[in-house]
């Protein structure tokens, strides 16, 4: 069986490249094929020799997806990809455009398994984890469709990218390796629900990336109604965890909030928010949630996000409001899997 050559390591590729008699430095040639040129075909190695593009065909392939759908809001220039997988799958990647550059979301799963109540991603059902080669290409798949260079990377599409930790870790070093795209990890940013033996884990790496912790709730009894993996770590443990990685690190932690009409929009969750996030420098991200039609939620409305926005300012707390983009093309994760799958069925 031929292997995935582009969710490789360098070391790897060099390993590989010795077992078939050629010298080291064929190894560098080959990366830089895949990962700065990002080509799809053996063939299109030109500094390589004709026998060796065939013998490398041979043994190995060139991962590569296709656009199964893509929308563009004529509202703000964003655009949604619906990215077909080699099985038939289906994942979603977003552009986004900002002053500083272009930010790319990417999805570390088909599907997800963390059951979050108000969000379509988790509706459809998790499937499997995403390759190193499967995320790779959703970048290298927007910037060639598009022809503009992506500055900022989000795992925070579809998934959650800490189920997926050593495929995601793989990513993340093919991705900044200096042979290849050379893509700063500063740029990047991971979402998590919190998986807190995890966070240890990425923080021990000392990557430079940013962290986002999906809170969503001032304490465990509301979080837990919202999220299954409230009833595996508390709060306190999250904020233990968040405090570490921001020592051993020096990035600042993003908590998500997402505001939910009636049930954590109040001035006293509020407080009860402000009480729990201190003692390190941290941001939060307020979000305005996405109405899905299999769950009764409803957004907060504008009156009440400001109103809660402005609570927490009180208390000395850094907090903005998630700017919403793309609402005429149904941007928010997992809402354009789920009706393609539902449009497959019938």
């Amino acid at each position: 069986m031929k292997k995935d050559i582009l969710s490789m390591s360098y070391d790897e590729i060099e390993d590989h490249v010795l077992a078939l008699g050629e010298k080291k430095f064929r190894a560098q040639q080959i990366f830089e094929w895949l990962h700065k040129h990002k080509v799809h075909d053996f063939s299109q190695m030109t500094n390589l020799s004709a026998q060796f593009r065939t013998a490398l065909g041979e043994y190995f392939y060139i991962y590569s997806l296709k656009i199964a759908k893509k929308l563009v809001s004529g509202l703000d220039n964003t655009v949604k990809y619906l990215y077909k997988l080699n099985d038939g799958a289906v994942v979603e990647a977003v552009v986004m455009n900002y002053k500083h550059g272009n930010s790319l979301c990417i999805s570390t799963q088909v599907g997800c398994k963390m059951g979050c109540r108000f969000c379509a991603s988790t509706i459809a059902g998790f499937e499997r984890n995403l390759s190193a080669s499967e995320m790779l290409s959703q970048l290298y798949m927007a910037e060639s469709e598009s022809g503009e260079k992506i500055s900022n990377i989000v795992l925070m599409g579809i998934g959650e990218p800490l189920e997926n930790y050593d495929n995601v870790i793989r990513f993340l070093e093919i991705l900044s390796s200096e042979y290849g795209h050379d893509f700063s990890l500063r740029n990047v940013a991971l979402s998590t629900c919190g998986k807190i033996d995890k966070i240890y884990e990425l923080a021990e790496r000392r990557y430079g990336l940013s962290l986002s912790i999906s809170l969503h709730a001032p304490n465990d009894e509301l979080r837990r109604q919202l999220m299954p993996i409230a009833n595996k770590y508390k709060i306190s443990e999250l904020i233990d965890a968040c405090k570490t990685y921001f020592e051993m690190t020096g990035r600042r932690i993003t908590f998500e909030y997402a505001l939910i009409e009636g049930m954590n929009d109040s001035t006293e969750c509020a407080d009860e928010l402000a009480g729990i996030l201190t003692g390190f420098p941290l941001h939060i991200n307020l979000i305005p949630i996405n109405k899905i039609d299999e769950r009764d939620y409803m957004p907060s409305s504008k009156e009440r996000a400001a109103a809660f926005m402005n609570r927490l300012e009180q208390s000395g707390m850094s907090v903005t409001i998630r700017r919403t983009l793309g609402a005429d093309i149904d941007a928010a994760c997992g809402q354009l899997r789920k009706e393609y799958r539902t449009e497959d069925i019938n």
